[in-house]
């Protein structure tokens, strides 16, 4: 699990974004529409703590939408790391292994109602080897850092083998149900066009508490247990 750079200049990281996206070809996988619904938020809650599953085109512009908080990448292929970072290396980016395959998301529905580790009752990450869902190896930051915004567009779910967005959506949830500060935790899901992120959003994240759809994009708010109860739904 490796650790990579790090910005400490906010006006740089802001210049180095536009350069960037002035003078590139290779556009983000989100289109316009989609990417307002998060630019809508962060300008009201920069700076701030961003948590973001997946490393790619678009990172130099969430970071640089964030230039004086704290945005966090977790990515899943080490050598796509070294890609991103060759030309950005001041992004804060760190690479995890999934557990899961797309595949299993069916069965791991099942495991979830079965598993006492998995309930929503006292979820938790660190350390959590009996839920399958729940990501128990991250980096400490992410244990310790209390995330205002996450975003989960990775890890690859088009795939059978791939490892599938099923323990990201899940361990989101989980965070925003910690969460100990004040309002609640904005999460936002990509392609949930897709069949398993649409289940395992509406498992977890939640219909009532989805706020906005644009493309294929869903926004979230999710408040602490502590004020809705023991069900993640």
């Amino acid at each position: 699990m490796g650790k990579f750079g790090r910005s400490t200049n906010p006006e740089k990281l802001q210049l180095d974004a536009i350069l960037h996206y002035a003078t590139t070809r290779v556009v983000p996988q989100q289109n316009m529409d989609e990417i307002k619904v998060s630019f809508d938020v962060l300008k009201n809650q920069t700076p701030c703590n961003f948590l973001v599953f997946g490393l790619g085109h678009d990172s130099q512009m969430w970071s640089s939408f964030n230039s004086r908080g704290n945005t966090l990448f977790l990515e899943e292929d080490p050598k796509w790391v070294e890609t991103i970072l060759k030309d950005a290396p001041f992004l804060h980016a760190d690479t995890v292994k999934y557990r899961t395959k797309l595949s299993e998301a069916e069965e791991l529905v099942e495991h979830y109602h079965k598993q006492p580790d998995c309930s929503a009752k006292k979820p938790f990450l660190r350390g959590n080897h009996g839920c399958k869902l729940a990501l128990d190896m991250l980096p400490d930051e992410v244990y310790n850092t209390e995330w205002d915004l996450i975003m989960v567009d990775a890890p690859r779910g088009y795939f059978p083998e791939a490892p599938g967005r099923m323990a990201a959506i899940y361990s989101a949830a989980v965070m925003a149900r910690n969460r100990k500060g004040k309002g609640v935790t904005h999460v936002f899901l990509h392609d949930v066009d897709r069949k398993v992120e649409k289940i395992y959003a509406e498992l977890f994240l939640c219909r009532k508490y989805l706020v906005k759809r644009v493309g294929r994009l869903w926004h979230f708010e999710i408040p602490p247990a502590s004020n809705v109860g023991n069900n993640f739904c």
